[in-house]
């Protein structure tokens, strides 16, 4: 079987094919190329997908960040529809800034949403929200995980492609030259 284009994707990275025979590949590219045409074309593909891979570690990176932003601030909301009196806290100023507060019964908060965007909710409709934002942070994260676990089968698969070109012209080349 030959390396020629599959259409099969998954989520939007292309699937890398083994190169079985390199013989038949090579003498099946059209317009002919050389082996190093063949590997600067693999190495090209390989780079593409190592920047995919750093694009989803950083994703992955970001969203391990938020995910515990989320849980704290779903546990905060949830403490505060259980207190109905009025209780003392520390929250954070800054980084290492901390400031007592006394927090007055309340059915409404206001949440971040990021861009400097802050809304009022009530505590029901917090809940709600940030439920839903930690479902689909969870299901990102596994689909990101599944996602580079399918990557890293792709870069192998051309690493593995491009040292059976290699090998093949460096055995062509010490036949010639034997001859």
């Amino acid at each position: 079987m030959g390396a020629e284009k599959v259409d099969k994707e998954h989520r939007g990275i292309p699937q890398a094919v083994f190169l079985e025979d390199v013989d038949s590949y090579m003498s099946s590219t059209t317009p002919a190329k050389n082996a190093a045409a063949v590997l600067k074309d693999f190495d090209e593909q390989l780079q593409k997908y190592k920047y995919m891979e750093l694009n989803l570690l950083q994703r992955k990176k970001r969203l391990r960040a938020q995910v515990p932003d989320i849980e704290k601030t779903l546990e905060i909301v949830k403490h505060m529809l259980k207190k109905k009196e009025e209780f003392q806290t520390h929250f954070l100023l800054s980084d290492q800034v901390h400031a007592l507060a006394t927090v007055p019964p309340t059915d409404r908060v206001f949440l971040w949403l990021g861009a400097n965007v802050m809304l009022e909710y009530t505590i029901d409709e917090a809940i709600a929200l940030l439920t839903k934002n930690l479902n689909t942070a969870t299901v990102n994260a596994d689909q990101l995980e599944d996602d580079l676990g399918y990557l890293s089968n792709q870069i192998t698969t051309m690493e593995v492609n491009m040292a059976r070109v290699y090998n093949w012209d460096f055995k062509r080349r010490k036949a010639a030259a034997d001859k």
